[in-house]
This record gives C-alpha cells, structure tokens and sequence, in this order.
C-alpha cells in the first residue's frame, strides 16, 4: 500500500481533519458524523468525570462548570443506565446545543459483564448507537480487574462480534487501558490486535494509567502508534502507583507522548481527564491552566 493510502486509512480512522484532501465522495458519505467545519487535526478534549467525579449526578456539575472553562469538545462517561437512555441522551445532546459544546466521545462501563458475552455485546452496541445519537463517531472502554469477569479473552470475545458493526456504523471502538487491570500491559494490546484487526478498533492510550502499572509510555507509542486512536492526559503522583495529581507534579510525561505522537501523525483529541480525587476549590482554575498547558499542540 502506498503512503496516500496509508495516509487517508489513518485519517479516516481518526475521524479529523478529512475536509479539503480530496477523498472519494463515497467515503464522504460514510462519514456523516464528522465534523468538517473544523479544520484542526488535533483537538483538546475534556471528560465529564473530571468535573462530575465518579457518582450518578446526571452530569449537573460539569455542565456547570464547562462554560466557565475554555473546552468545547467534551467526552461522557456514560457509566449509569439514566444516561444512556434515550431521553438521557436527548438530554446531554440539547444542553450541549445550549451551551455550544461538542460531545465527541461515549465512554460506557467495562468490557466483561460477568463473563456474559451476549450482555457485553448489546452493551458496547447500545453505546455505539448513543454516539451516533450525539454526533460523534467514539465510544471508550476499559477492562475488569485484573483476571476477572472472563480476563481478556471476554474482551477478546466481545471486540470480535462488534469490529463489523463498527465498521458499518463507522464509529471507532477505543480500548483503554487501567492499572490492575484486563487491559494494563503492551502484552495485553498484542493479544487484542493480532486477534481483531480493524481499522475501527484501536487504543486509548490513558498515560496516567500506564505509569501506574510501570509501563513506558514512549514504548507504547512506539509499538502501537498506529492503533492509537484518543490520547488521555493526566499525571500520576509515581511510576507503579497510580494516583492522580495535578498536572506537573508527578511524573507523566505528557508532552513527550504527544510529541511522538505527533511526530507519527497523529490526528484526534487529547483528553484532559483529572479524575478524583481532585482538589474542588481549584478545580476551575487548575481546569484551565490545563488547557493552557496542551492547547499549543492543537493544530
């Protein structure tokens, strides 16, 4: 395959920055969900659960905050049934139209379901059809504990029966991976991609977690680059523990990942997702010095 090839699979794959390189217009048409007024290939992103926390507070917090904050593309963790109803997402969608902000990725619960696969499979599908219900063309998952509800091979499993429907829908399935986990170690990602190969199907490279469980993050990037599809961005206070800080006073390295990254031609989002326990006195402002921190890699 030559590099144009190459170059318009990653991109489409990515799901930014198709407008104006002359793609065939059927792959236009598949593609009704992207954005095309936006001209960046690299866009900051921020996840409801570094406003919200981890409770079922039906996003009533970071819809408070975000207007206070300079991000526009906001990603939902779509943890709890109410949100992932149908008039839970009529609910996300219209206050996003309220407040001008984009939702751009779904995150749903885990892979495993108690080892039910049929579960597992309408769950990760459910999700999918909510993303499109939104816009946008990402959903996120993580794992189980580590070992539990089937280990890998139940993600295995499931990321088979999805990886055509997610080809037909045209949304992108990101696998992230968590400290003490069925998604923790290159290892793991090895197994997922030598048994699914998609182009739908790819990583979230979370780079706090990754710390946590004493992985290097540029050996990530430099096994996986092209499956890298989202990039969270969080710092954590020390390599093997996973304990979210504020970002500079730990240990992450951030910019050299998004740097490699770059380097690579990466084009999609890089989510700032402070999760708890967080400091809410400062949450606004730290919120925004992190925007200001990343903002100079969208391009």
């Amino acid at each position: 395959m030559n590099d144009n090839k190459n170059r318009r699979a990653f991109l489409k794959k990515a799901g930014l920055g198709i407008a104006g390189l002359g793609v065939v217009p059927d792959l236009l048409a598949n593609s009704k969900t992207l954005d095309f007024k936006n001209p960046k290939k690299v866009e900051l992103a921020i996840a409801t659960i570094t406003m919200d926390g981890f409770g079922d507070h039906n996003f009533e917090k970071a819809f408070e905050i975000l207007p206070k904050l300079p991000f526009k593309n906001v990603e939902f963790n779509c943890w709890y049934p109410r949100t992932l109803t149908p008039a839970g997402i009529r609910s996300i969608k219209e206050r996003c139209q309220q407040l001008d902000l984009k939702p751009i990725c779904v995150q749903g619960s885990g892979f495993g379901a108690e080892g039910n696969i049929i579960k597992d499979v309408t769950h990760k599908l459910w999700n999918m059809h909510a993303a499109k219900e939104l816009g946008c063309r990402r959903v996120k998952f993580t794992g189980a504990g580590r070992g539990k509800d089937g280990g890998l091979e139940a993600v295995i499993a499931c990321l088979k029966e999805i990886a055509p429907a997610a080809e037909e829908m045209d949304v992108l399935v990101m696998v992230e991976n968590h400290a003490n986990n069925n998604l923790e170690f290159i290892e793991d990602y090895e197994r997922i991609f030598d048994e699914v190969d998609s182009t739908h199907v790819g990583m979230c490279m979370d780079n706090g977690h990754f710390d946590g469980s004493n992985v290097k993050l540029l050996d990530v990037v430099e096994k996986f680059h092209s499956k890298i599809m989202h990039i969270d961005l969080k710092d954590t206070e020390r390599f093997g523990i996973h304990k979210v800080v504020n970002y500079g006073d730990g240990v992450t390295q951030n910019d050299a990942v998004i740097q490699k990254m770059l380097d690579y031609g990466y084009e999609g989002y890089l989510l700032i997702e402070m999760a708890p326990p967080r400091n809410e006195d400062t949450l606004i402002k730290d919120l925004t010095r992190a925007y200001d921190l990343f903002k100079k890699y969208e391009i």
